[in-house]
């Protein structure tokens, strides 16, 4: 199933992606939340998929917001993929490198994010996201993680490197302007993302392609990345987990190779569908 959210942003409803048409789902449930993965919304949701058709559709006009509610927690692993380690010349990491993102930098997939000054490198990051289906902590082995994960969907974590890496080294600085995590356009259930170790990925920066890579470069897979950040900490129902960039991004080109308004990126992983950002 693809779940999709729309609506004003902070007054989404809850609705599907079904047969190339959204629909309202807000009819049976109030959100796709931590209360809904708690009380195995997932499976409800399946148990209805008969009847999927005579849902509502949701009006073409309707924003497209984050395919999931607001979380507790958002994390995102650094230095991933081999290569992106490489351009950006640093090592290979031994364990994951760990960062938090604010949770206020979510955003939808086709929501214009603003550069603010005082801003000059701003930089993008195409990135596989997971969605953690129960609470969870000290899990014993990468097949209990993989079962506690309840989908997957598309991010990007932008960075504004010139917060990141001039301003004391620290990544979160970069990491938690508002806007600067579209998600979305829906989260595909874990039970039909078979390979998603095998998943191409692209981004484009005004029609040029920047990105061209596959999550079969990851260091750490998905499970292995759940596994181990429970062992440090306790991950919510509807927790959001972001597990790294392939090679591409501005900050491994010579010369200025960043964002500016009126930038347009284009944004796709195989099965989790496509983002289109405008930058002002």
């Amino acid at each position: 199933m693809k779940l999709i959210r729309f609506g004003e942003k902070g007054k989404e409803k809850p609705g599907i992606w079904w047969n190339g048409a959204r629909r309202d789902c807000s009819g049976w449930f109030d959100d796709w939340n931590a209360a809904f993965l708690r009380d195995g919304g997932l499976e409800k949701l399946a148990e209805k998929k008969t009847v999927f058709e005579g849902l509502p559709l949701v009006p073409e006009s309707e924003r497209w917001g984050s395919p999931v509610a607001r979380p507790a927690l958002m994390a995102c692993i650094g230095l991933n993929y081999a290569d992106h380690a490489r351009e950006a010349g640093l090592e290979l990491p031994k364990e994951p490198i760990l960062f938090l993102k604010p949770v206020n930098t979510i955003g939808g997939p086709f929501d214009p994010v603003r550069i603010p000054e005082p801003c000059r490198k701003t930089d993008w990051e195409l990135e596989l996201a997971f969605v953690v289906g129960r609470d969870v902590f000290a899990l014993k082995d990468e097949r209990e993680a993989a079962a506690a994960i309840a989908g997957y969907c598309m991010a990007n974590d932008l960075s504004e490197r010139s917060f990141q890496m001039d301003r004391g080294g620290q990544w979160v600085k970069g990491k938690s302007l508002p806007g600067f995590c579209p998600l979305g356009p829906w989260l595909q259930t874990a039970d039909e993302c078979p390979n998603v170790s095998h998943l191409s990925m692209q981004l484009s920066v005004n029609g040029t392609i920047r990105q061209d890579g596959s999550t079969a470069d990851m260091v750490f897979n998905p499970a292995y990345i759940l596994w181990y950040l429970s062992g440090f900490m306790q991950l919510e129902a509807g927790d959001i987990v972001l597990t790294g960039t392939p090679a591409g991004v501005g900050l491994g080109r010579e010369g200025d190779a960043f964002l500016r308004p009126g930038d347009t990126l284009d944004a796709s992983i195989d099965g989790l569908g496509c983002q289109l950002i405008r930058f002002e």
